[in-house]
């Protein structure tokens, strides 16, 4: 077990809702936020994924409960606030995408993950200032989005998370009355259990997309949220914190296998290197 990279009291007294729980990037939130004292919600759409997270927590003396959503429905948000109970920090990690070619993209598959990725997003949101609005009590939200620099054939999710981007640094202003910080955390290449599930061979070369030449781990993304969505950065509000290898600065990931016309184009930059070994 990684040593703690804050006080193990930090999040003591606080309820930390995480959605997308089950997934690699949430499980590791849950973890994080458990070891740190907090009382953990996991939201999700499978129970059987949650109640089995729930129980290795519980088995390391961490305390969760799990509560069934589907973040394209309001009426499932709604439900899933009232059935939480006070809620301090929301971390929202669920999501959906697929590699493919934005021209190949049908209207049906784009809306999907617009509905999941930005809808879905907006709805956890705005349930969550709607309650703590309804309670006078501050909250804080932290959304998981993409570091979009060189982010190859997943134009949709680009688009969607940009949009989420610039809808938390909107609310973040407006909402600042009301005691609700809004941040996002952008993860670039992160390790996961599946990250190479759809193509090994493309993931493979992820970690040469970004200066320091290797992929980030969950970890690495929990430890950013809970930062940013603790107590550790209360007067943080509007911010998107890169968790990148400086990706967002310099990189370049296909998601798919490289197209031939930009394989030639990188060797014209320099004839000499194979960017693709």
């Amino acid at each position: 077990m990684k040593a703690l990279p804050f006080a193990d009291t930090l999040l003591r007294d606080q309820s930390v809702l995480i959605t997308g729980a089950a997934g690699g990037i949430g499980r590791e939130i849950a973890w994080l936020a458990a070891r740190l004292g907090a009382r953990v919600v996991l939201a999700g759409r499978t129970l059987a994924k949650l109640t089995a997270l729930e129980a290795e927590l519980a088995s390391a003396g961490l305390h969760a409960t799990s509560q069934i959503v589907d973040i394209r429905e309001r009426e499932s948000v709604d439900a899933m606030y009232a059935a939480a109970g006070a809620i301090d920090l929301v971390v929202h990690s669920a999501g959906g995408q697929f590699p493919q070619a934005a021209i190949d993209y049908s209207v049906k598959g784009f809306r999907a993950v617009m509905a999941t990725n930005l809808e879905g997003t907006f709805n956890v949101m705005q349930a969550a200032a709607r309650t703590w609005r309804d309670a006078a009590r501050p909250g804080s939200i932290v959304n998981i989005v993409v570091s979009p620099r060189g982010l190859h054939h997943v134009a949709h999710t680009v688009a969607a998370r940009a949009g989420v981007k610039a809808f938390s640094e909107a609310v973040a202003i407006e909402w600042a009355p009301l005691g609700i910080r809004v941040n996002c955390v952008a993860p670039g290449v992160i390790e996961t259990a599946g990250w190479a599930a759809y193509a090994p061979e493309v993931a493979a070369r992820y970690p040469n997309g970004n200066p320091l030449r290797r992929a980030g781990t969950a970890w690495d993304v929990a430890v950013a949220c809970i930062f940013l969505g603790g107590p550790t950065a209360g007067f943080v509000t509007g911010e998107t914190l890169e968790v990148s290898g400086g990706g967002n600065l310099w990189g370049e990931v296909w998601t798919t296998p490289k197209p031939e016309w930009f394989r030639l184009a990188s060797r014209a930059l320099d004839p000499d290197l194979d960017r693709d070994k």
